[in-house]
């Protein structure tokens, strides 16, 4: 960690186990939606043939973003569904994007990988690894001329890592001192090669401490720890000292929903999903006496019903039409591409 950080804010950030029962909550919502992502799709309702999974890296999403602000902005990765949720994202209209339907947030034609919300600060997802990245720098210059405390973070995995976007970023970030986080989320595998046969150095955080970066890495088993170490870098960031924060995790599938990880061996998944942030805070929750097994299994069954809903709904949603296909696509005002049967209609008629 660099000096610029004030420690003291760690102290500011609530560990207490009511706290971890809404970290819990949150988290246990975004299993159980990736969970129902993974059934939409060998259902065969899912739009396109790629998804990508976040399950155990809840502790990585909802530990940051239960701390971002309104105003607030972000990007993610192509595995980003549980970041937006946890933000605050309506599960049903981000089921039916996933889906393709017209009630999704982006009229089903982002799909999984390319959701975004103006809204929520959500500067969209992105199916190239590290290709969200820059987008942050822009919006954290904006933020900086605006001077009304708003940071920017870009989420990403550790395949990003050897991208250099991300240092040309990085280093913008540090040189104009903009309220920019950069977050990696180190699953420990870049598609289906392990990090240490992609990178030397594994200490990622150093890399952000090479551009004057205020910078951590933390341990993704507990999810009050990411918060603390998050809330230490977003309070520096606030300040006018970007940041970095790599989340240590594994990833419990594989790199897409049809990838059975041959590349991992058998005693490789059982160690990796030791790592459990859900299970490790349930365990707290239930040791501590906060909360019981009956209370926890009560909650359980209220989110899958929640999440069951995302289903039914996606499924009876509208297929967008048609003459939808370029909305949205081009700056307002734009007189939309002409189809080539309404062309051949207008020549026929002489017009």
């Amino acid at each position: 960690m660099t000096a610029p950080i004030d420690t003291a804010v760690a102290e500011k950030v609530p560990r207490s186990n009511t706290e971890l029962l809404a970290l819990y909550r949150q988290m246990r919502r975004v299993r159980t939606f990736e969970e129902r992502v993974g059934e939409l799709f060998v259902r065969g309702q899912s739009a396109g043939s790629m998804l990508h999974l976040s399950i155990g890296e809840e502790s990585a999403a909802v530990g940051v973003a239960s701390l971002m602000r309104d105003g607030d902005t972000f990007t993610t990765h192509h595995r980003g569904h549980g970041l937006f949720l946890a933000r605050g994202a309506d599960p049903k209209r981000m089921m039916a994007e996933i889906g393709g339907k017209e009630e999704g947030y982006c009229h089903g034609k982002g799909g999984s990988m390319h959701i975004a919300d103006m809204g929520l600060g959500h500067l969209g997802a992105n199916a190239i690894v590290g290709g969200g990245i820059p987008a942050v720098v822009g919006a954290g210059l904006a933020s900086k001329r605006e001077g009304k405390g708003a940071v920017s973070i870009a989420f990403f995995g550790d395949g990003a890592m050897q991208q250099g976007i991300l240092y040309e970023s990085m280093n913008m970030a540090a040189l104009w001192d903009l309220p920019v986080i950069f977050v990696c989320i180190n699953n420990q595998y870049g598609m289906g090669t392990r990090i240490e046969q992609a990178t030397k150095g594994r200490a990622l955080h150093e890399r952000g401490l090479a551009f004057g970066l205020n910078s951590e890495t933390v341990d993704g088993l507990d999810v009050r720890d990411v918060r603390a170490a998050a809330g230490r870098i977003l309070d520096g960031a606030r300040g006018g000292t970007p940041g970095f924060l790599a989340v240590e995790c594994y990833r419990f599938f594989g790199h897409a929903r049809m990838d059975k990880s041959p590349y991992r061996t058998p005693e490789d998944e059982e160690e990796g999903r030791a790592k459990d942030p859900v299970g490790f805070a349930r365990k707290a929750l239930v040791e501590s006496g906060e909360s019981s097994e009956a209370d926890l299994e009560a909650l359980d069954a209220e989110i899958a019903q929640e999440m069951d809903a995302t289903i039914d709904f996606t499924v009876a949603a509208r297929e967008p039409a048609l003459q939808t296909m370029f909305r949205d696509v081009y700056a307002p005002g734009e007189p939309e591409p002409e189809s080539v049967a309404a062309r051949i209609d207008r020549i026929l008629a002489g017009d």
